[in-house]
């Protein structure tokens, strides 16, 4: 799974240096034995904190973090991650997809609602917005955990302990959100399959095979 994240992400031309960073050993001689550019780093809490710890060593403009358990990242993804903070258009940026009702009752599917500008208000594993009037016209989406930062913004998300919220969901990006730090969540008509379970991984077995049927 990793190799094939790897090779998905370096698809994408936008990238000046792309590794492989990570506390597992098993991962980093996995990395090593096949060439793949890795760094080796402490424990650490969030793929965000962890991600500052490359940032100490480098020189970089901007940042993005990568989940090793997205197979099915596509180069369009990152591009459009990326758009906002290209443009200067903000310093945080992250993605989301539209979903049906049903998906959006799974906690293991974190939802986001932004503003009319497309700055997120709040992330949850719960469904959000609450349809308290049964509306059929709802729309929920889906966060994609893919997070880009300017580089003052990661020294400053890692600056912050971490929030109630944040430790309440589980979900690193609501220490920004309970700071007053906007996150830009642009919109990708791609939806990702994060592997966490075994259904999730045949999921992606059967994309990617579809995927090759179809080049």
């Amino acid at each position: 799974m990793l190799q094939q994240v790897y090779e998905r992400a370096r698809s994408s031309p936008l990238f000046t240096e792309l590794l492989v960073a990570s506390d597992s050993e098993e991962i980093l001689r996995y990395c090593e034995n096949r060439d793949i550019p890795s760094f080796r780093t402490r424990q650490h809490k969030s793929g965000s904190d962890r991600l500052h710890e490359v940032l100490q060593k480098t020189d970089g403009d901007i940042y993005v973090n990568i989940q090793g358990d997205e197979p099915t990242l596509r180069k369009e993804h990152i591009e459009r991650l990326l758009r906002p903070l290209l443009a200067g258009r903000g310093e945080v940026a992250t993605l989301k997809v539209a979903i049906d009702s049903v998906t959006a009752r799974s906690p293991d599917c974190v939802k986001v609602v932004t503003d009319k500008n497309g700055r997120a208000l709040y992330f949850s594993r719960l469904p959000i917005p609450c349809n308290r009037d049964d509306r059929e016209d709802i729309r929920y989406y889906k966060h994609i955990g893919l997070y880009g930062y300017t580089r003052s913004a990661l020294e400053t998300f890692h600056s912050l302990p971490p929030a109630e919220l944040e430790e309440t969901e589980k979900l690193e990006q609501l220490r920004l959100l309970e700071n007053g730090i906007d996150i830009l969540v642009e919109e990708t008509p791609y939806d990702t399959i994060g592997v966490d379970t075994e259904e999730d991984l045949q999921k992606a077995v059967a994309f990617l095979a579809a995927e090759k049927l179809e080049d």
